[in-house]
């Protein structure tokens, strides 16, 4: 089993790392339920959340799982739970009640083929999934795209932060190419403050006044002033959390957008378009939710294409066109499944796109 080292670099693989930073990040309780190609996480957390004195469950479903996680974040605890896919779609109607319960859920997604069962090939399908929801009514969850396994560290801490700053179920959607990938990574402590959670915690009356957490108002105006409150809240994090990478975009005439492990290559593709004569940067949102819809309308005042690269049959670019708003083409080049194009299949298409 692989130690929570901190300090130094070692070789781990993707899974590993998340386990490893949600421990450090001081996950207090893990519940799962495994499933390819993430089941590694679970694995982990079963041995190094005993050997701490903290609370690991393999649950009998991922509906168990979910909901076990909303039960111990709603004592304020640092909860998460980690599945795939088809099995992240069992877990949306509890989603929606940790929004609206507005309690701090972590959930590892990484995403394999489907729909329905599929296989368990690397995809990037789930991007639906995560940013526009499963589950009923009005709410959003934080969503958060790691590139590299060093990503996969630094996002789930983030996550973490995130999750109980603003009170929101946070997601950490990584594709099945970054779960089962080992690279280099450092473990550095913990960077962030820890969120004071005792004004709405439930731990017990005794010396306060009693609460309530719950997600039904029996009226429709006390759920229209709720649901307002809940939207301004996600204007906050809109405002302040709203985080990209672009590079070589200050001269380009074209710009690739992709997300997750598919960044990779596309950064690859555009140095080999650079060669051939072709001004292409690239660009990353690293928070789906909120998506840098401003920074993509910026650039489009100012490039004449913009190209999205995903592992699906192509949803980002739904998002991608919303933000541009009309000003440019946008154009899709895919792979259904399994590993992202490479990088000289991706040059080869942009060449025929300009």
């Amino acid at each position: 089993m692989v130690e929570c080292l901190t300090g130094k670099k070692i070789l781990i693989k993707g899974n590993y790392a998340i386990a490893n930073a949600a421990v450090l990040a001081g996950c207090q309780c893990y519940f799962g339920y495994p499933i390819t190609p993430q089941s590694e996480i679970g694995e982990f957390m079963s041995g190094k959340m005993q050997e701490l004195g903290r609370s690991y469950v393999s649950a009998e479903s991922e509906l168990a799982a979910i909901n076990m996680t909303i039960g111990a974040c709603a004592t304020g605890a640092k909860a998460m739970s980690s599945s795939s896919s088809c099995a992240i779609a069992l877990m949306q109607e509890a989603l929606s009640y940790a929004a609206s319960d507005e309690l701090p859920v972590v959930l590892v997604s990484v995403m394999r083929g489907g729909p329905g069962l599929g296989n368990i090939y690397s995809s990037q399908g789930d991007y639906f999934q995560t940013t526009k929801g499963g589950g009923n009514g009005d709410y959003k969850l934080i969503a958060l795209a790691p590139s590299t396994v060093q990503e996969c560290v630094d996002l789930t801490y983030k996550a973490f932060y995130l999750a109980h700053k603003y009170k929101n179920p946070t997601v950490l959607l990584a594709d099945g190419l970054l779960g089962q990938m080992m690279a280099p990574v450092e473990f550095k402590p913990y960077p962030y403050p820890e969120i004071d959670n005792s004004e709405w915690a439930l731990t017990g009356a005794k010396g306060r006044n009693s609460r309530i957490i719950r997600s039904y108002a029996p009226l429709a105006d006390e759920q229209c002033v709720f649901l307002e409150k809940l939207f301004n809240k996600y204007k906050q994090i809109e405002e302040n959390e709203t985080e990209w990478e672009e590079i070589g975009t200050e001269d380009a005439d074209i710009v690739l957008v992709s997300f997750g492990s598919t960044f990779r290559n596309i950064k690859t593709a555009a140095k080999i378009c650079r060669q051939k004569g072709l001004k292409v940067g690239v660009f990353r949102p690293i928070t789906l939710y909120p998506f840098p819809h401003k920074r993509l309308n910026e650039l489009a005042d100012r490039v004449k294409k913009i190209i999205s690269v995903e592992v699906n049959m192509g949803q980002m670019i739904n998002d991608i066109k919303l933000s541009v708003d009309g000003k440019v083409p946008v154009e899709l080049i895919h792979k259904p499944v399994g590993a992202p194009p490479a990088p000289e299949d991706i040059a080869a298409q942009v060449e025929e796109l300009a």
